[in-house]
This record gives structure tokens, C-alpha cells and sequence, in this order.
């Protein structure tokens, strides 16, 4: 008996000082910067880099599902759009651009998960001359997790508000420009928030319904699904595009509608769509309930396919 217990000790003591030797592995995460990837502490670019001082730059967000970068070609596309338009040289091309998202992903070890890629201006001097960047653009790639909502919002509905910020109009920021820039967006979250909404709701210089700060919106009346139209300020948004596409597929009735606060007050659904959020039901808008004050079955029909389309649509890796 005693010898049995004197082994089951030193059995115990060899587990114990076996388990102690493994090292449980820690991936230390890693941001591209300019062709290098650098761990997150030491990834680091200039106090004078325009895309800081002047949000001199543009961006996209990307979502990875299962190894899949979901609507890549899609979010590339824009991505150099945005640039052409602010007449900013990308220094590396397409294909090349890819490459580094998936090397950052790989890196990274991310199965799941969030890519922001971002292409500065670069270095230059805190004048606004941007003939003063000289030298290459900078681009930074982030691999990461993000989560907009908490989960119970996705199943019981967001408490929207319309908020006094205006859209810029498109002949001072036009708004298909993913730039840096995002004061705009920014002062109507806030303004959300201190009345304590999730997201805001902004109209357009005619008092139009535009789209929210980081997010495009949908309503349905009568089994039909509406969206603002691209001329009412709202960004072109790849997630907007999926739904759409889907709406064809499902012979849904969909089509872009100018829209006003009436209208969203007396949808029978709504919705909001984005890279980020997804689809998310909105059951409340400034103070009034949306028709049953529960996700409706056509933004539940939506989010189910938009699912199962991140599971095929995209580049894997």
C-alpha cells in the first residue's frame, strides 16, 4: 500500500514538473508597416505623417470568416478609388496589396477576425501642402478581432436617433472618400451617445435620410426593402451591395427610395448593414417603436444569407 501511494507521488511530482517545462504558446500580435511587421508595442510611425495631422489618407475594413477575407476584390477596388480620388499614389499594387493582407493575417495566426488597411500621405512637414510628403506613401495593416454591438443587440434590436450633425455634402467631402477623416461621423456618434442611442441616423443637407455613422440603413413597408440612394450622401458600403444582391436572389423587392424621418417611423422593419456590424435590426427610432418592436422576418431572412454568402465569397488564404 505504501509503495503504491509512494508511486502515484511520483507520478503526480513527473506530471507536475512536465507541465511546468511546457510554455503555453502566446501569439504576440503584429501590425504591417511598409512592407515589415513589427510587434504592436514597437509599431510606430511619425509625429509627421499627414494621415496624423491631417487625416490625410484612406482606409478600408475588412471582415476574414474561416479564412476567408470576405468581398476582397470589392474592398481592394474601393480602396484605390478612394486613393485615385484624392490623388494619392498607393506605392504598391493589387495583387501586392493582398499578399501583405494575408501575411499580416498569417502572422497573426487569425482564422476570424478584422483587417484595416490604411494608406497615409506620409511624412512631410505641418504645413497642409501635401507635395511636402515626400518620399513613399506610408500603409499600415491591421489584423484584429472588433465587435460594434454587444450580442444581445443583434437579437433584440438597436434604440436609434436622428441627430442635428449634418452629412458633408459631396462638394466638400464626398462621402464615396473612405479618408482619415471622420470628424463628421464622429460628432454625430456623439451626439448618439449623450442621449444615450447606440448609433445615430443623419440626414442630408435637404434634411434627407442619409445613412448612420458607420453604417448604411434599411427599412421595409409592405414586404418592400428601401435604401437611400447614393446622392443623399451615403457611402457606396460593400455589406449595402451584399444585402442587395441578395434581395435579387430572394426576389425581394428592393430598390433606393429618398427617405425621410416618416418613413423610418412607420417601416414595418429596419435595418442597419456594414462591414463591422453586419446586419443588426433597429427597433426603436427616436423614441418611436418600429411596428412590433422586434427584428422582422425579412432583416432575419437577410442576416441568415448574408452568413451563409461569407462562407463563399471572398479570397481564402
Amino acid at each position: 500500500m505504501k509503495k503504491k501511494k509512494k508511486k502515484i507521488k511520483k507520478i503526480k511530482k513527473h506530471i507536475k514538473r512536465k507541465a511546468r517545462t511546457v510554455k503555453k504558446e502566446v501569439v504576440v500580435q503584429k501590425i504591417y508597416i511598409n512592407g515589415r511587421l513589427i510587434e504592436k508595442e514597437h509599431a510606430k510611425i511619425s509625429v509627421f505623417d499627414h494621415g496624423l495631422l491631417y487625416g490625410d489618407g484612406v482606409f478600408e475594413g475588412i471582415r476574414v470568416y474561416d479564412n476567408l477575407i470576405f468581398k476582397l476584390r470589392e474592398h481592394i477596388d474601393r480602396l484605390y478609388a478612394s486613393a485615385q480620388a484624392i490623388a494619392l499614389d498607393v506605392p504598391i499594387g493589387k495583387r501586392q496589396m493582398v499578399d501583405a493582407m494575408i501575411k499580416t493575417l498569417r502572422a497573426n495566426r487569425l482564422r476570424d477576425g478584422y483587417i484595416r488597411v490604411i494608406v497615409t500621405r506620409g511624412v512631410g512637414d505641418l504645413g497642409l501642402d501635401p507635395r511636402k510628403c515626400k518620399g513613399n506613401a506610408c500603409i499600415i495593416i491591421i489584423a484584429d478581432s472588433i465587435a460594434l454591438y454587444p450580442e444581445k443587440l443583434y437579437k433584440d434590436g438597436l434604440s436609434i436617433m436622428t441627430v442635428p450633425t449634418r452629412k458633408n455634402i459631396p462638394e466638400a467631402i464626398n462621402s464615396q472618400i473612405k479618408s482619415l477623416n471622420y470628424l463628421n461621423n464622429i460628432l454625430a456618434k456623439i451626439e448618439a451617445m449623450n442621449s444615450g442611442a447606440e448609433e445615430a441616423i443623419m440626414l442630408n443637407q435637404d434634411g434627407f435620410v442619409s445613412e448612420c455613422t458607420g453604417d448604411n440603413i434599411f427599412i421595409v413597408k409592405n414586404q418592400k426593402l428601401m435604401t437611400p440612394p447614393v446622392h443623399c450622401g451615403v457611402l457606396k458600403g460593400i455589406t449595402r451591395g451584399a444585402v442587395i444582391d441578395l434581395t435579387n436572389r430572394s426576389k425581394i423587392a428592393c430598390s433606393e427610395e429618398v427617405l425621410t424621418r416618416y418613413d423610418l417611423y412607420n417601416a414595418d422593419e429596419c435595418f442597419l448593414s456594414g462591414t463591422a456590424a453586419e446586419i443588426i435590426p433597429v427597433v426603436k427610432i427616436d423614441g418611436r417603436i418600429i411596428s412590433a418592436g422586434k427584428p422582422g422576418p425579412i432583416t432575419l431572412k437577410l442576416t441568415r444569407d448574408l452568413s451563409l454568402l461569407t462562407k463563399i465569397d471572398g479570397v481564402r488564404y
